[in-house]
């Protein structure tokens, strides 16, 4: 698990963050992460060259355990009102996860 405030987690957020600035996110996006489907931004850190194969895997094993962490970073520098549409959305795919399960 990366530790926020730590310089990978830095690292990692100022890689990612630029997908949410100025309200560019989509739905869909939100969405993946929330199912745990990480696997393109597990992709990007390994190409990225930061990180050896061992600290990606570490960190996309905790973002599959907690996909929040993921989306906490992609929203690190978004605007005020970027921030709040994701954070709605992300709460009512964690409304909806139960009935999903269902289904």
């Amino acid at each position: 698990m990366i530790d926020p405030g730590s310089d990978s987690w830095n690292y990692v957020a100022a890689m990612f963050s630029y997908e949410f600035l100025g309200g560019g996110i989509e739905y869909d996006t939100i969405e993946r992460i929330h199912r745990g489907e990480i696997d393109e931004w597990a992709e990007a850190l390994t190409q990225s060259g930061l990180f050896d194969r061992a600290a990606v895997a570490q960190i996309a094993d905790s973002w599959r355990q907690a996909p929040r962490q993921l989306f906490d970073m992609l929203v690190l520098d978004a605007d005020e009102m970027t921030a709040r549409r994701c954070s709605l959305a992300w709460s009512s795919l964690d409304r909806l996860a139960p009935l999903a399960r269902l289904g």
